[in-house]
């Protein structure tokens, strides 16, 4: 018995919003996700604040995050939804 379904594991990647580093502590991925930075996150980002008429940059922090999910997909050689073959 040949197996005719071989699932492809995809890995998806997103970045937290960019905040204030010192609040990014309690920050959580979207549910599903597993945050794979610790503490304060990286500190790759900028984040906005308006004051009155200038909008101001500063350096802040965000996680990163990553979720697991298999995709179903046929081996070589079968095909369709149900993975028939030849």
């Amino acid at each position: 018995q040949m197996k005719k379904q071989c699932d492809q594991k995809l890995l998806i990647r997103m970045k937290t919003e960019c905040v204030p580093c010192s609040l990014n502590l309690d920050t959580q991925c979207p549910a599903g996700y597993t945050k794979i930075t610790n503490g304060t996150g990286i500190p790759d980002c900028r984040y906005y604040l308006e004051i009155k008429t200038h909008t101001l940059s500063f350096p802040g922090c965000r996680h990163h995050c990553v979720k697991e999910f298999e995709q179903p997909e046929c081996c070589q050689g079968h095909w369709g939804p149900h993975c028939m073959g030849k």
